[in-house]
């Protein structure tokens, strides 16, 4: 086989193009927000805020049926109500955001189950939750690009904002800065991504996304723009090597992208120079053994 038709041949095809296209584009999002999340201390509120988008999507889909936009609209509703509730919860009362978030989503959740059950028609959860990256549409790719393009447009312009949000909440609000909207807003731009990322990654899997490029750039990073491009670099190439793999090998395409980003994630966790466990092991000072 040549190179070729390894790595050019496969996108000949029009669904492998569209499904490479939105992985990129969800990729590039995901490896920017997961930054936010790793560095916060989020990783499991977005987890949450993933499972919580269940029961707008049923619900939409026991008002309208099974309508694209209705379901996209139900889970951003539902997403957003997870993320601004939790978020208001932990503001005025003494319960804090991850406990509000861990009970909303308990919450959610279970009422997203108890409506798929009075669903008149049985409804095909198995691509709401592993996601069929090759069924994406044009309308999904233009959803993706969209929100992948707002997301990197709010990186650019609210850099300054997010940096000091991110590592020193109390300077930046006692210098002037509106943190709580910061927050708000990076709540939000993740529900986004993972409304996007539905048809393409499903609930179980998008998150992988988010925090697998993010924890290996950690790895290797100790400042915060180079950490943002190495996890927006690994999540691009991870999700086009997914893709190949899944082509190649015959493997479900959003489960190969996690795949590649894991065998990523890894390969830092063992070989980073300063963080790596290996690194650490070598360097770690010998102690002698007792007399």
């Amino acid at each position: 086989m040549n190179l070729h038709d390894l790595f050019i041949a496969p996108f000949a095809y029009e669904f492998m193009a569209r499904g490479l296209g939105s992985a990129l584009l969800l990729g590039l999002s995901g490896g920017l927000l997961g930054c936010v999340l790793v560095l916060r201390r989020l990783a499991l509120m977005g987890d949450a805020l993933s499972h919580s988008l269940l029961p707008g999507i049923a619900l939409a889909w026991l008002i309208f049926g099974p309508s694209v936009t209705a379901l996209f609209i139900g889970a951003l509703l539902a997403g957003l109500l997870t993320a601004l509730g939790s978020a208001l919860l932990s503001r005025l009362t003494r319960v804090k955001e991850d406990a509000a978030f861990g009970s909303l989503f308990i919450v959610f959740f279970a009422a997203g189950i108890a409506l798929v059950s009075k669903l008149p028609t049985r409804m095909n959860l198995s691509h709401v939750l592993f996601g069929n990256i090759l069924g994406t549409s044009n309308t999904d790719l233009g959803i993706a690009g969209i929100i992948s393009g707002l997301t990197a447009l709010v990186f650019v312009v609210g850099f300054r904002g997010i940096l000091l949000q991110t590592f020193d909440p109390l300077f930046y609000r006692a210098s002037g800065g509106h943190g709580g909207w910061v927050h708000i807003g990076m709540l939000s731009l993740t529900v986004l991504n993972l409304v996007a990322a539905l048809q393409t990654m499903g609930i179980v899997l998008a998150l992988g996304l988010f925090l697998l490029p993010a924890v290996s750039a950690y790895l290797w990073c100790d400042h915060f723009a180079r950490m943002l491009l190495l996890s927006a670099g690994i999540a691009l190439a991870s999700s086009a090597a997914g893709i190949l793999l899944s082509y190649h090998a015959g493997l479900a395409s959003g489960a190969a992208i996690v795949l590649c980003l894991g065998a990523v994630f890894f390969v830092s966790a063992l070989f980073s120079p300063r963080y790596g466990f290996i690194s650490r092991f070598i360097t770690a000072p010998k102690r002698s053994l007792p007399a």
